[in-house]
């Protein structure tokens, strides 16, 4: 049985699927704030939907993550530039080059 375009966008533990769905790469990769995460964890715990779709999406993450090797470390003169470009386009804030 398909499910309707509202079973798939629930909103469970104040969070909507698409909201989830969203952020799934910032949960995966540990870069969200701890109240969000843990809604997103209560989410996706009582959302079949996200549930199916975010535990296979965080396997083949975490698959990829332990056959990819380490990125080598930009030359502080190309991230800079990077981070003034970025910066330029509103992408993330001003400031100093992290």
């Amino acid at each position: 049985m398909r499910e309707s375009q509202a079973d798939m966008d629930r909103e469970i533990a104040g969070m909507r699927c698409r909201d989830v769905l969203a952020r799934l790469t910032d949960y995966v990769d540990d870069d969200l704030e701890l109240e969000t995460a843990e809604r997103m964890r209560a989410h996706v715990s009582a959302c079949d939907v996200c549930e199916q779709f975010g535990g296979v999406f965080a396997e083949l993450v975490v698959r990829l993550k332990g056959t990819l090797p380490e990125a080598a470390p930009l030359p502080p003169a190309v991230r800079a530039r990077l981070v003034a470009q970025l910066s330029n386009r509103g992408v993330i804030p001003p400031g100093p080059a992290r």
